[in-house]
């Protein structure tokens, strides 16, 4: 199976990547012949339609690697992803645009608010885990292990130019560089939360929605501190450097059990019930995207949820056909 490799354009990044195969022009009842004989040999329905969604850069590469998959199962059935992180996904979900919005963190309650009086009912769906992991370069030899206080004291503007030495005065008296994931992105939601706490992000940050701007900024500057998706620094882990917080390192383990605590995470996609009732393409992705989202997870650097909780969301699924 292919591992899914992450675009490194900004505009491609925006835009929407669509993999579908399409059929030979030939009259009907030639392509219904070739239907009903390639259902016969492989036992599924062929289906035809449209399914569109967007959201969060972190949970794109599972469900890129989904959407190839499926286009070998579904030829006819075109799945187009946009990557607008996870605000922008769900502006587009609330102004009835997506069927489906991929997100790393749950929703807001004012994203919420605005669903309800669009008349727009949906339904969450877990998908994996990922932990948000924090990269230095790797000649840096002061930070390999932060607090979650220290990194706070890293991130947090208080009007000066933070030096290594101010958080500990053992470190380089040299200014810290930051690359932060852009405000519309669901780990910078995230880190806000958990991490900065509310407060304002150090104004010198270097903020982008593109993941790969930020590898490159931290890779060329050995003062430079980072965070992204652990997808992402498995990609790039021959030329960076993780960061362990509170003496725990990110790894399938400490992800899956949160003892990578308070970075790990789950991961989304967020459904609209109507496009599941009234598209069989979509409800047919959906439950494909269910079936399949721990092994695509996996191929793609990030952790499968235990096996019962893909089982209970088919059952919520198939109540909403």
């Amino acid at each position: 199976m292919k591992k899914w490799q992450y675009l490194t354009s900004t505009a491609l990044l925006g835009s929407a990547l669509f993999l579908a195969a399409c059929g030979d022009s030939e009259d009907t009842s030639s392509t219904s012949a070739e239907n009903s004989t390639e259902q016969a040999e492989t036992g599924t329905a062929q289906l035809t339609g449209d399914v569109v969604g967007d959201g969060s850069s972190t949970v794109a590469p599972i469900t890129e690697a989904l959407v190839e998959e499926y286009a070998a199962v579904q030829k006819d059935v075109r799945v187009a992803v946009g990557v607008s992180g996870t605000g922008g996904g769900f502006e587009k979900f609330i102004n009835g645009e997506t069927d489906f919005s991929n997100a790393s963190r749950p929703i807001k309650e004012t994203e919420a608010e605005e669903l309800k009086k669009a008349g727009i009912e949906y339904t969450e769906f877990e998908v994996a885990y990922d932990g948000l992991s924090v990269v230095v370069h790797p000649d840096n030899t002061w930070a390999k292990n932060l607090t979650v206080d220290q990194l706070k004291k890293i991130w947090v503007e208080d009007g000066t130019k933070k030096k290594w030495s101010d958080i500990d005065p053992s470190w380089p008296a040299e200014e810290i560089v930051y690359y932060s994931p852009g405000s519309d992105s669901g780990t910078y939601d995230y880190f806000d939360e958990v991490i900065l706490d509310g407060e304002d992000i150090a104004k010198d940050a270097m903020l982008s929605e593109d993941d790969n701007v930020l590898v490159q900024g931290v890779t060329g500057d050995v003062n430079a501190i980072g965070y992204f998706g652990y997808a992402y620094y498995l990609e790039n882990k021959d030329k960076l450097q993780v960061v362990s917080v509170d003496g725990v390192e990110p790894t399938n383990e400490t992800i899956e059990s949160g003892e990578y605590s308070p970075l790990s995470r789950p991961l989304f996609v967020y459904v609209k019930n109507s496009a599941l009732k009234d598209n069989e393409a979509t409800y047919d992705f959906m439950k494909f995207t269910l079936e399949n989202a721990g092994e695509m997870a996996e191929v793609v650097g990030y952790v499968s949820l235990p096996a019962d909780k893909y089982e209970a969301s088919l059952k919520v699924l198939e109540g909403l056909k």
